[in-house]
Formats: C-alpha cells, sequence, structure tokens
C-alpha cells in the first residue's frame, strides 16, 4: 500500500529521509505547555527540522511528533499514522487548526492513549472519531486532511501540542493519576536525552 501524503509533490521525498535525531522533550518542560509561534518562513531551515523530526519520530516509535517534543515552540508536527482503514499518511502540518464534528455526526471513541513526551504511559481518553485539520504544507501551501481513528486522534493529540496543551491535561484527577504512575514506574528506561540514547 503506498504512503499517503497531503500533496503529490515529489520534493516530499526529500524530507521524509536523511534527519538526525533530536532530543524528545518531558512534560513540565515550559516548551510543552505554552503556545507556540506560528511558522512563517518555510525555508531550508524549516525543511531540515522537518527532517529531523520524522528521523526522531521513527527512532522513538511514534505516529505523530511536534515541534514543541523536540524544544521549538513552532506551530508544527509531523505524522505517520494509519486510519480506521489501515490506510498510511504521512506529512507535516505548519500552523495547524483542528475541526471535529458536532451534534449527530460527532461520535466520541474511547482509545489508550500515550505521549513520547511521556513515555511508557497510557491511559483511556474518548476524542471524536474523524478530524479533520488545515494548515500549510513544509512549502507554505494551505491544505487540508481528514482523519478517521487513530489518524483522527493523531490529528487532534498533535494539534493540542501546537496549542501548549498535552493529552493529560485532559484526563480526569484518577486517570493523570494513574498515567503519572506507569511513566514513573518505566521512566528509567528512557535516558534524559532519549532517542539519542535508546530505550534501556
Amino acid at each position: 500500500m503506498r504512503d499517503h501524503t497531503p500533496t503529490e509533490d515529489p520534493r516530499w521525498a526529500d524530507l521524509l529521509t536523511g534527519g538526525k535525531l533530536r532530543r524528545v522533550t518531558r512534560w513540565g518542560e515550559p516548551v510543552l505547555h505554552a503556545r507556540t509561534e506560528p511558522v512563517t518562513d518555510f525555508d531550508d531551515s524549516l525543511h531540515e527540522l522537518i527532517r529531523d523530526m520524522f528521523a526522531t519520530m521513527a527512532a522513538a516509535e511514534g505516529v505523530g511528533l511536534a515541534a514543541t517534543q523536540v524544544d521549538l515552540g513552532l506551530s508544527l508536527f509531523v505524522y505517520d499514522c494509519p486510519d480506521d482503514d489501515g490506510r498510511p499518511h504521512k506529512g507535516a502540518v505548519c500552523n495547524p487548526v483542528v475541526t471535529l464534528p458536532t451534534g449527530r455526526d460527532r461520535n466520541l471513541v474511547s482509545g489508550d492513549e500515550g505521549c513520547l513526551s511521556w513515555p511508557g504511559a497510557f491511559q483511556p481518553l474518548a476524542r471524536p472519531d474523524q478530524a479533520t485539520c488545515t494548515g500549510q504544507d513544509p512549502w507554505g501551501t494551505e491544505f487540508t486532511v481528514t482523519g478517521t481513528g487513530y489518524f483522527a486522534r493523531c490529528l487532534q493529540h498533535e494539534t493540542d501540542h501546537c496549542n501548549g496543551t498535552v493529552f493529560g491535561d485532559r484526563l480526569s484527577k484518577r486517570s493523570r493519576r494513574k498515567l503519572d504512575e506507569q511513566h514513573e514506574e518505566l521512566d528509567h528506561l528512557y535516558p534524559e536525552d532519549w532517542p539519542l540514547h535508546p530505550k534501556g
């Protein structure tokens, strides 16, 4: 099955390989809890960052990664995530805005959610099973991508990061306590500079 990107532009191939690993930030670090600045320069520096983010996401075995998770307060995330039909989606969104269904079209699904910035911990969180994300691609062209199932959850989770929200902020106090306990039990497996150094 062919990977899907928001555009057929052949320049995508250059952004999906060749990046270097960066450290993944952890919850509690200020960059993860503040609103980001918009991306305004769609230049080589941005493209280098996107390459690094794809490489870091792959090394950390994630399906999405926001710029705040590599310690940069930019409104940007990358993803490599399947949708409800198992179709893979791969791309990057600058300045994302998510629109969710309302009324009868809104269907909440509870599913385990985790975060590379709070590794080892998962808790159920109900989110709409469809999400539409609008933004700009790495060259500044506006586009829209709609996700279902797991991909919808990814689009919401990563856009939250761009707004200074981590998914633990959306949990009940009881679920957040469980999440933190899971993280504390497994945190010793993840070096401070993970994934520059692999999980233990």
